[in-house]
């Protein structure tokens, strides 16, 4: 299967664009998808400063990388979101400007407008090469939640809440994805708790908000998935017209109780008291033959892309033996019935 093996920036975002890329390529990557922080990719420079997407390009294939997306999860993440002091610490300072709550939504918002518009430009740059294998411009991100410290229903949830929070997402994202269907880009949202969607359930309902649109779909990632119990390969069935995006991680859940639970116990990753944790791939409880299968079926063929996350492990270790599991792992579906040629002729 020519499924392209990509590295996720976001947690490698304190390292200098052309360094990683030497190093990803060193780890055995095919490209990389690109965060909208650190030096990865800068949306206004890319929209205001002349040559710098040329010179992403040119690094990138340099050192034999190609890219299918970018992300925005930092960005997203505010749109929708209750804004306290932790989001100044993860988001650009122009987007932050004063603190003001809905000042830090609206410019959010005006911020996810302007990707649209950077990637569209960024891959109309790209290489033949890339374009070939270029499905669709794919931006990646979260979308923040209003509702989700009603999450677990005490004092209980009065039954305007829920279905105001989807229309508040709907509200706040039918103008943002506008300016994606104008520049021919979808947004690919990762499923995730603190996000409006975080199971099968939620994602409907975040699809049904928005009417269907074919500019909002999934950036699949099971590991976000299996410590809640969520069937990760249903997932993939249910929204096999929407999967536009996959990044391979894993997730480890103890077969046994613990003294914290599902919530984490308020505990940091990497505690051993964790019922559950983000490990290397191939180290935790997902079952990723059954997701490469899945994605056959669905005839999903863009990057799988590895977000890479373990808190006891040394990421280039991790990152290196990532690529190599994703590689050997992934397999194209049949072209014939295995048991045709028993017929007689």
């Amino acid at each position: 299967m020519a499924r392209a093996v990509t590295l996720f920036t976001g947690q490698w975002a304190d390292i200098p664009f052309e360094t990683l890329c030497q190093k990803a390529k060193g780890f055995g990557y095919d490209g990389l998808e690109l965060a909208c922080w650190g030096d990865h990719f800068d949306v206004h420079r890319a929209l205001d400063q002349r040559g710098y997407i040329k010179k992403k390009w040119d690094t990138l294939t340099r050192y034999g990388l190609k890219c299918f997306a970018i992300s925005s999860h930092l960005v997203g993440q505010a749109v929708c979101d209750n804004i306290d002091q932790r989001h100044q610490f993860i988001l650009p300072a122009h987007v932050w400007g004063d603190g003001d709550p809905e000042g830090v939504r609206q410019r959010a918002s005006e911020e996810m407008k302007l990707t649209a518009e950077a990637a569209r430009k960024f891959f109309d740059s790209a290489p033949a090469a890339v374009k070939k294998q270029l499905h669709r411009a794919v931006v990646n991100g979260f979308t923040g939640s209003s509702i989700w410290h009603l999450v677990y229903g005490f004092p209980p949830v009065l039954p305007h809440q829920i279905e105001n929070g989807f229309s508040d997402f709907a509200g706040q994202w039918n103008p943002i994805l506008d300016v994606f269907d104008q520049y021919d880009v979808v947004f690919a949202m990762e499923v995730h708790p603190t996000e409006i969607a975080f199971d099968v359930a939620s994602a409907k309902m975040a699809v049904e908000a928005l009417g269907g649109r074919k500019a909002f779909g999934f950036n699949f990632d099971p590991s976000h998935l299996v410590y809640q119990s969520v069937d990760y390969v249903a997932f993939i069935r249910e929204f096999r017209d929407r999967i536009y995006h996959v990044h391979m991680k894993d997730a480890w859940l103890s077969p046994v109780p613990r003294r914290s639970g599902v919530f984490g116990g308020h505990l940091p990753f990497g505690h051993p008291e964790r019922i559950w944790e983000f490990r290397s791939l191939g180290r935790g409880s997902v079952n990723f033959e059954q997701i490469i299968r899945a994605l056959n079926e669905i005839q999903y063929s863009g990057p799988l892309s590895v977000e890479w996350e373990d808190q006891n492990m040394d990421r280039e270790h991790g990152a290196t033996e990532a690529a190599a599991f994703v590689r050997k792992l992934d397999f194209a579906p049949s072209a014939i019935v295995f048991d045709a040629q028993f017929h007689r002729k």
